[in-house]
């Protein structure tokens, strides 16, 4: 996607004889008035594309816009009957499309702005070419959400659910399975699921194709509904019975076959035999009259339409909505480019209820986070319980620097030395009406941790990303600026069923009036700074 014409989901040529007349000065507004929202828009746009092309999995997205030009393109003798017709409720919508991006650009929330960008574009086309306009071209305009590169947050309940299946099903089999977290043994060799084994690629790019089909084959909305879950479902489940396809051949080959490359090209046919499959049965529901998908608006066309004037000033108020909030997210973030950044020094808390810092290395696991503006890890002792504490204080944070975001994780996929074995939610961690934490086991050939972690939003303790992420936007819309802190507490254990819950909870206790002094100095040395 970029911000001239040629790539935006503007409204066609309409070179029908008998086109309404209000087109020849609509069409050209309506493209006006998107080459400014995406100009002024332009690094939503251009993080769209960036990830299109660093990601495989959403790769498809560059042919998006064309495919939603082509669909207008097709209802060109329904548009042709329509008279454009400017209407108040796309300004309506517009600003609040915007005040959403404004929430999003706030709390650094990247796929709400991209979102929100989108529903710019709708609202748009309702302003300038009003309600029976958009109504008539509401399935391409909609069809652009899946140009939004989303869907990665599926990956660990997807990973999990392909654990469970493979697992199960090698159990029914007759293979014994010795499981922990998402990684299995079986007597021929050791296995773990992945991102990659999450299927979510194959989720996307099926219902990305599955809706598209169901809109080109079907008028029967029931149809459509059907077929667009049935893209939905049949991937996950195909899913995973790719991956245990995968570990039963190399179980019966011993360990010949399924791996490396074949391990990847066994899957793809696999997946790409069972969705052939899919459209071959959907073909054979196929309505007969889809050849003119949606048919024509059920509601009269409007039989006015707009002056000049009208639709100028329509464009014009259009275009600044659209620059209002990129203006006020430039007000927001003037600090940052002002000035250099404080220097902070966050001081390790003092050892309290018996702990006391011990020098003595622990482990060299840290936890893959952006940069804070300063950070600690100390070790402390008590007995012979041992902890790692890890405190990262974020001010000014920007992309690449933020407290939550979905790259924030305790070890990253296919780490050389350390994997990720579980992770969930504790509630209540130190006792009744306390608070919740994410607790993650994590395993390197020479050690096992478990970890706690939450986030601290001004005096909140917060383990949900979504709640902390809103936090954070409240406050910088509010001109109160954005700190916040990650708290992360670490300790090792040998026995894989008993996972030391307790000395972390005796640690958090005993340290918490340490932990939150040394935030609360931080805080106070960047009042005094009036930074």
């Amino acid at each position: 996607m970029s911000t001239d014409a040629r790539s935006m989901p503007a409204m066609p040529a309409l070179a029908h004889s008998k086109a309404n007349p209000g087109w020849r000065l609509a069409l050209p507004l309506v493209v006006v008035a998107m080459v400014a929202l995406l100009a002024l828009h332009a690094s939503t746009v251009e993080s769209i594309v960036a990830i299109w092309a660093r990601s495989e999995t959403f790769a498809h997205g560059y042919l998006i816009v064309p495919i939603v030009l082509l669909l207008v393109w097709q209802r060109r003798h329904v548009l042709s009957a329509l008279t454009p017709s400017p209407d108040w409720l796309g300004l309506v919508l517009l600003g609040g499309a915007g005040a959403a991006w404004l929430v999003a650009y706030a709390g650094e929330v990247l796929v709400v702005k991209q979102l929100a960008l989108v529903a710019m574009i709708w609202a748009t086309v309702i302003a300038i070419l009003g309600r029976q306009v958009a109504r008539a071209i509401a399935f391409p305009l909609g069809f652009l959400l899946l140009g939004v590169p989303m869907g990665e947050a599926l990956i660990p309940a997807l990973m999990d659910w392909t654990a469970d299946f493979t697992v199960r099903a090698l159990q029914i089999s007759g293979i014994p399975v010795f499981r922990e977290g998402l990684f299995f043994t079986i007597p021929s060799g050791n296995w773990s699921i992945v991102e990659g084994c999450s299927g979510v690629r194959y989720l996307i790019a099926s219902f990305t194709v599955g809706v598209l089909f169901a809109y080109l084959s079907y008028r029967r909305t029931w149809k459509r509904l059907l077929f667009a879950a049935l893209s939905v479902i049949v991937p996950i489940i195909a899913n995973g019975f790719r991956a245990y396809l995968i570990v039963m051949i190399a179980h019966l080959s011993d360990n010949r076959l399924a791996h490396g490359v074949d391990h990847f090209i066994y899957g793809w046919v696999f997946f790409g035999l069972v969705m052939l499959l899919l459209f071959w049965i959907g073909s054979s529901w196929r309505d007969l009259d889809a050849a003119q998908p949606g048919g024509a608006p059920r509601a009269s066309p409007s039989t006015q339409t707009g002056t000049r004037a009208i639709f100028a000033g329509y464009v014009v108020i259009s275009v600044a909505l659209a620059a209002a909030w990129p203006a006020y997210a430039a007000y927001l973030d003037r600090e940052d480019t002002a000035g250099s950044q404080p220097a902070l020094r966050l001081v390790a808390p003092a050892g309290a209820g018996g702990w006391v810092a011990d020098p003595a290395p622990l482990t060299d696991w840290r936890p893959h986070y952006d940069p804070a503006s300063a950070t600690i890890f100390q070790v402390y002792s008590k007995g012979e319980s041992v902890v790692a504490l890890h405190l990262g204080y974020y001010h000014h944070q920007r992309r690449g620097a933020q407290l939550v975001n979905s790259w924030n994780i305790m070890v990253v996929q296919k780490h050389p030395v350390w994997t990720s074995l579980s992770e969930s939610r504790v509630k209540n961690a130190l006792g009744p009406g306390t608070l919740d934490v994410r607790e993650t086991r994590l395993r390197s050939p020479q050690q096992r941790l478990l970890i706690w972690d939450w986030f601290r939003i001004g005096s909140h303790d917060v383990v949900n990303p979504y709640i902390a992420k809103a936090m954070l936007a409240s406050e910088k819309l509010a001109n109160r600026g954005d700190d916040g802190a990650a708290i992360i507490l670490a300790t090792p254990y040998d026995d894989p069923s008993r996972p030391p819950v307790a000395t972390l909870s005796e640690f958090a206790r005993d340290m918490m009036p340490s932990i939150n002094a040394a935030l609360a100095r931080a805080g106070a040395e960047i009042m005094a700074s009036g930074q």
